[in-house]
């Protein structure tokens, strides 16, 4: 078959390599999209350290069972499909309790690290677990069935802040996942959704996907347009998709009293942290992680229309050309967001 491989740092090479081995609680998928996500782009250069050439990145996908291995139940061939992007164990401790994305022994597929090696997506066939496969509604289209990954970080990370209707919310940060997460907000019933990114290119993607009001967080009035949208308080729930200090500063500072904030960004390993205004105010600040099972309601999103993620699809290609849309990616050309290989 015909894959897409690291074959070195800064290498992509499209060539031919083996089927994967099917096991019996496996099935073997026909890829039909697969997205590339920020951290496939970051391991092309190596600075992830979890992309150990070779390797076939990619996570995003989706598309048909071709096989089924001997022991898989409840699947059969021609099934359009997508899965997770982590596979978890289902026997540990946390799996036990349906914290898969917290699994002792997960690995991620399209990943190379130290521990293991898992390739992912970017190939005509990918073999996964039975268990973390989920079916497609008849209304989502492979493409859209690809950004189902992306999703649902930002679902899960919304889930983490207990939002309630009519709540206002601050969503840091308006690349893949911050319009995302904006969107999931909106279904929840959130309101006002305020979006603010340094980048001004950024905003009018927010104020097309329903943000109440975009803002630079680094403009003076920054603070005072936040107090003015949330009755003098600050936001109830604030939620940090970038991952630097910067960003995580803002995000802590226009939550109100008693309010949540949620980090999602998972840029910097280490990033400052006003700890006296979380502590004196009594914020809460909580972790997310991935997703937790929630592939169905978010294909149920998108199926409903109740989330749009046409809009943040900004090419498909054959994934024959991949290697130049990975580079155009990394050049980070203007106007790109999601780019989808059909292999």
């Amino acid at each position: 078959m015909k894959a897409l491989v690291l074959r070195e740092y800064g290498k992509l090479v499209y060539e031919e390599v083996d089927e994967p081995a099917l096991q019996p609680d496996e099935v073997l998928v026909e890829v039909r999209a697969c997205g590339i996500c920020g951290s496939d782009v970051h391991g092309l250069d190596g600075s992830t350290g979890r992309r150990i050439p070779p390797v076939i990145m990619g996570h995003e996908a989706a598309g048909v069972a071709a096989r089924v291995g001997p022991a898989v139940k409840g699947w059969k061939n021609a099934d359009r499909v997508s899965f997770d992007s982590m596979i978890w164990c289902g026997t540990c401790w946390h799996c036990r309790r349906g914290e898969t994305n917290l699994c002792d022994n997960r690995r991620v597929l399209g990943v190379s690290c130290t521990d293991y090696r898992c390739h992912g997506a970017f190939a005509r066939y990918v073999a996964v677990p039975d268990r973390i496969l989920v079916r497609i509604p008849e209304r989502v289209s492979f493409d859209q069935a690809a950004l189902v990954e992306p999703l649902s970080v930002a679902f899960h990370a919304v889930r983490r802040g207990h939002p309630q209707v009519g709540e206002s919310a601050l969503v840091v940060g308006a690349g893949m996942i911050g319009l995302l997460t904006l969107q999931v907000l909106r279904a929840a019933g959130c309101s006002p959704i305020i979006v603010a990114d340094v980048d001004a290119g950024k905003l009018p993607r927010a104020r097309d996907g329903g943000a109440d009001l975009v803002l630079d967080p680094s403009a003076p009035a920054f603070r005072q347009a936040v107090l003015d949208r949330t009755g003098g308080r600050g936001a109830d729930l604030s939620l940090e998709a970038v991952g630097v200090s910067a960003a995580l500063d803002t995000a802590l500072e226009s939550v109100r009293k008693g309010g949540r904030v949620v980090m999602v960004g998972n840029v910097s390993p280490k990033v400052d942290l006003a700890l006296q205004s979380a502590v004196t105010r009594e914020v809460a600040l909580l972790g997310s992680c991935a997703s937790q099972g929630e592939y169905a309601a978010c294909l149920d999103l998108i199926a409903t229309g109740r989330v749009n993620v046409d809009p943040l699809i900004s090419a498909r290609a054959p994934l024959s050309e991949g290697a130049s849309w990975f580079e155009r990616l990394r050049r980070r050309e203007a106007g790109l967001m999601k780019v989808v290989l059909q292999p």
